[in-house]
């Protein structure tokens, strides 16, 4: 079966390996040909996975149109913010009832939509089968053959059995969770937090100050999922506990990176022009701290973040008024 795997990044490459490297029939669609070219005659995407060799069975393409002819299930890997109108302008090469993994992590500015929502909207009419992807996994470890665990998103029990057993190798271990709400938000809202992490970082604020984010944030995270909807066990798993201390400790996670550029004095403009990566985290933050407000629910450290990221605020001052908010039980 043939498995179409759409945006060029490190993780849609990432994940687009794993299938090549099992023996799937896996396409990867990138927005440069020039990318889609290196993959096929190099075996490399040196771009966004830098000294890594991709399998030699997996094959690329910049014409949409060839990725998606007589596909067996799509992989989204494209980012998130830039999902819907992806979506809404390609919409007629996606066959009806096709299954859609979404690898993005992310809320939509301006509508606060989940991927999933912006997944069955924008498809309304095609019936797609949905589910989400998501972890603590650093794509360069991934192609590198390490052993990483994920959770899949998906309320679908003919979709969820087939995705796992899809992606599922010696080294990609697939966990199915049914609580599709919940895995898209843990894999949102640590993004967040990674950044909190790597301002504190930066400020020099040590082990401790990151420890206390790391565990707070896990309890916004799982505030604003109860607010929603979402199951709290869905934030003691791979997508919420364990996507949030892979991202605000490990040096590979991007979104900690834009965090301790600015705790040591870059703007976030000056960290965003030198990246090539996406960093989700940033429009994110300014989606969950909108949302928090229209639904009456406190996120401190999003909103230090966001003060930090959109407000000019001092990021010391903002560590300091999280730890002088008054005083409350655990």
């Amino acid at each position: 079966m043939k498995i179409s795997i759409l945006g060029g990044g490190s993780w849609g490459t990432a994940l687009a390996n794993v299938l090549a490297h099992k023996g799937e029939n896996a396409w990867l669609w990138t927005r440069r040909e020039e990318a889609a070219r290196e993959v096929n005659d190099s075996g490399t995407n040196a771009r966004y996975l830098p000294g890594l060799a991709l399998s030699p069975n997996l094959r690329a393409s910049a014409e949409l149109a060839q990725v998606l002819r007589d596909t067996g299930c799509v992989i989204l890997a494209v980012p998130c913010q830039h999902l819907a109108l992806f979506l809404r302008e390609h919409r007629h090469f996606f066959p009806v009832r096709m299954g859609v993994v979404c690898a993005s992590k992310g809320v939509e500015l301006g509508t606060f939509r989940t991927m999933g929502q912006v997944v069955g909207e924008e498809l309304a009419g095609l019936e797609p089968r949905y589910a989400v992807l998501s972890g603590p996994s650093f794509a360069s470890e991934v192609v590198a053959g390490m052993p990483t665990a994920v959770a899949l998103g998906c309320a679908d029990p003919e979709l969820a059995d087939f995705v796992q057993a899809l992606f599922s190798t010696e080294s990609f271990r697939v966990y199915v969770n049914s609580d599709v709400l919940g895995v898209e938000l843990g894999g949102a809202v640590k993004n967040i937090m990674a950044i909190a992490s790597g301002i504190s970082d930066g400020l020099g604020f040590g082990e401790n100050a990151r420890a206390a984010l790391i565990t707070r944030g896990l309890s916004e995270m799982s505030r604003l999922g109860a607010a929603m909807g979402a199951r709290p066990a869905t934030f003691m798993g791979l997508s919420g506990m364990g996507d949030l201390v892979l991202t605000c400790t490990g040096d590979l996670s991007r979104n900690r990176r834009v965090g301790l550029a600015i705790g040591r004095g870059k703007t976030l403009e000056q960290v965003l022009a030198g990246m090539h990566n996406v960093a989700e985290g940033v429009k994110t933050t300014q989606a969950v701290h909108a949302l928090g407000f229209k639904l009456g629910i406190e996120l401190p450290i999003t909103g230090q973040v966001h003060a930090v990221l959109f407000e000019e605020k001092n990021p010391a001052d903002a560590v300091r008024e999280l730890m002088t908010r008054p005083l409350r039980g655990e």
